[in-house]
């Protein structure tokens, strides 16, 4: 094995055509220096340089020799600096999944700043129930997850709360209870609803139902959608009414309507979370770092509150 110090030590000697300045440049004395100039040309088998009493030239092995001491050097080099840059959490790779984040400003803000403070970066994005993204974090498949509670126990994975909302319903435009200001939850005891399936996200599924029956019935689920779009459109073709997040509100639908919802529920009921979730047994300078980010901007610099998203219709 040829050490990277006597790499350095014959580019140096090959530039400067002079012992005595390589060392110098080098910061060490002669002597060790043409030893250590022999003992690569014994390990590489052949003459690397001519030598007179006045002069040092390269010989065409050694001019060969030096194009790849050059090349690995500057390759060693190189790989160093991306090393710190990955231990730093500067480069690598991140790999999100997420529920649907499109009504989320402050979240998509949160992303867009950071991918422009660290642009070598490459992310991976996937969008994913809440119990999938659970699956993908349990298996090392991800390294971030936004997602709703899930409902099931997973002690390996940590959950944070990173932005909170009020939940409205949405009705079809002409609906009986069409109009504007809260609507009284009970008010819907006799609707069929629409749904997405508890199996993608049991915690949300089951938060919804929490929320009926403490005012006084069980929702008649009659439809299902696996995304809140759809779930939305299908309000809108007169299949139901549904509870939503009130982001949802914001982004505009026609011929649906968004009401608050008034009820005596208890505040944990009444407001939904999104959640940043990750494994922390595994360690991920990137992640970190991204966290760390999201963290920041996503909290309100007056009291350090979590975001809230209020009912606001488009």
């Amino acid at each position: 094995m040829i050490e990277t110090r006597l790499l350095q030590q014959f580019v140096a000697v090959a530039e400067e055509l002079h012992f005595h300045r390589a060392a110098q440049r080098l910061h060490m004395a002669q002597p060790p220096l043409s030893q250590a100039i022999r003992r690569l040309e014994q390990e590489v088998g052949h003459a690397l340089f001519t030598r007179t009493n006045r002069s040092v030239a390269l010989t065409p092995a050694g001019a060969a020799f030096l194009d790849t001491a050059r090349g690995l050097l500057h390759g060693l080099d190189d790989g160093l600096a991306r090393t710190r840059r990955v231990a730093e959490g500067l480069e690598g790779h991140l790999r999100l999944t997420f529920i649907n984040i499109a009504t989320y400003a402050p979240l998509l803000r949160a992303l867009r700043s950071f991918r422009e403070a660290a642009p070598a970066l490459a992310f991976s994005l996937n969008e994913a129930s809440t119990s999938e993204q659970v699956t993908a974090l349990e298996r090392g498949d991800a390294d971030i997850g936004f997602m709703r509670l899930p409902g099931t126990s997973s002690p390996s994975l940590r959950f944070e709360p990173i932005l909170r909302e009020t939940i409205c319903v949405a009705l079809p435009a002409g609906h009986a209870l069409d109009g504007a200001g809260p609507l009284a939850l009970s008010a819907l005891a006799g609707e069929t609803f629409v749904a997405s399936p508890r199996g993608l996200g049991q915690g949300y599924y089951d938060q919804l139902v929490a929320l009926c029956q403490s005012a006084g019935f069980t929702p008649s689920i009659r439809q299902h959608a696996r995304r809140l779009q759809t779930v939305v459109a299908l309000v809108a073709s007169g299949f139901g009414v549904a509870l939503v997040p009130a982001s949802m509100a914001q982004a505009g639908q026609d011929a649906v309507v968004f009401r608050p919802v008034a009820c005596d529920a208890p505040p944990s009921l009444q407001q939904l979370e999104l959640l940043m979730a990750w494994d922390p047994r595994r360690q991920a300078p990137i992640r970190d770092r991204f966290i760390a980010a999201i963290r920041e901007r996503m909290r309100p610099a007056a009291g350090g509150d979590i975001c809230q998203v209020s009912f606001a219709p488009a």
